[in-house]
């Protein structure tokens, strides 16, 4: 099948900044794609072009087989669209601000009440249909920001920053219900800084900086890009650590990182599991005191670091300020 979203060399620019330098995509459908870079990267504005609230200075993108410059009124019935903000009216009701939604989507009054009370259901706030948003909690809030975004049942759904400012459990209750909309079929664009959501959600993640894709491909792909499994051991003093090094130094498949503060020794190993008990069994025979060891695999945010110089959440730089 086609892609459900695919974008060809996308430029755009605020003045001499360049906020997209030749952006490419391929979304297939029924997946979750993320896009995970820094503040400035050009996730957002990448975002706001594939739904036709910009238009590019080159390039070419579609999204659900509509052009997005030229088709970009037809396209408009077939996404649905989250911000980094919610947008509700607090003056109206939950119902209502769905009902209003359906209406501004042509639904017709009583297609727009029936499907706002299917998605207060579906979204857990039927308690809450009645009572004004302005009463809601920030969780409720996303929830039925998120819930207005499909009164149209689109099949391709973009999410900005859907989980910004909530709350771990308030996170993770959005994270099931976006994995619930993706085993129903729906296609799904995610940009975000918060290196768990992509790798709990995304299928693919695309890692963006200076307006272009720099790596591609799943979690674990881009991890082990990164180097493979690695054992990690905390002593509970100075002159441990060494005897760690000297003891660990025959299993290191590579550079051994040394954390003197944490007391911490980093070694990256080629057998994982086997190489953690060979380790385990060499500490034993020489006496050194463990505080603790395991097994551990790069992180999102080693990957991240390491592409892009700086760690996710960091700098808001001149496209932000453009905006």
């Amino acid at each position: 099948m086609p892609p459900a979203i695919t974008a060809e060399g996308l430029v755009k620019r605020y003045g001499d900044v360049v906020a997209l330098d030749g952006m490419d995509l391929s979304v297939p459908e029924g997946t979750v794609f993320g896009l995970l870079g820094p503040n400035g990267a050009g996730k957002t504005t990448t975002a706001r072009i594939l739904t036709t609230l910009l238009k590019p200075d080159a390039g070419r993108a579609t999204v659900a087989g509509f052009d997005v410059v030229a088709e970009a009124p037809r396209l408009r019935a077939h996404i649905g669209a989250c911000g980094q903000y919610a947008a509700v009216d607090d003056h109206l009701t939950g119902a209502e601000n769905l009902e209003m939604v359906g209406r501004l989507y042509h639904l017709g009054t009583r297609s727009s009440r029936r499907r706002a009370r299917e998605l207060l259901e579906r979204f857990d706030l039927t308690g809450a249909a009645d009572r004004p948003v302005r009463g809601y909690s920030g969780g409720m809030r996303r929830r039925l920001d998120l819930a207005g975004a499909l009164v149209a049942d689109p099949p391709v759904l973009f999410l900005d920053e859907p989980t910004t400012g909530l709350d771990p459990r308030a996170r993770a209750s959005l994270w099931d219900v976006i994995a619930g909309l993706v085993a129903g079929g729906t296609t799904v664009l995610l940009t975000t800084q918060y290196l768990e959501e992509a790798d709990r959600l995304a299928d693919t993640i695309a890692v963006v900086d200076h307006g272009r894709v720099i790596a591609l491909g799943t979690a674990d792909e881009l991890k082990d890009d990164l180097g493979g499994d690695r054992v990690e051991v905390a002593v509970t003093d100075a002159a441990g650590l060494e005897a760690v090094r000297r003891a660990l130094a025959p299993l290191a498949a590579g550079e051994m990182r040394v954390d003197a503060a944490a007391l911490r020794l980093t070694v990256p190993v080629g057998d994982g599991a086997a190489s953690l008990t060979a380790a385990l069994g060499r500490l034993a025979a020489e006496g050194v005191t463990v505080r603790d060891a395991g097994l551990r695999r790069p992180t999102l945010d080693e990957v991240f670091l390491t592409l892009t110089g700086h760690r996710s959440g960091e700098l808001v730089t001149a496209e932000e300020e453009a905006r």
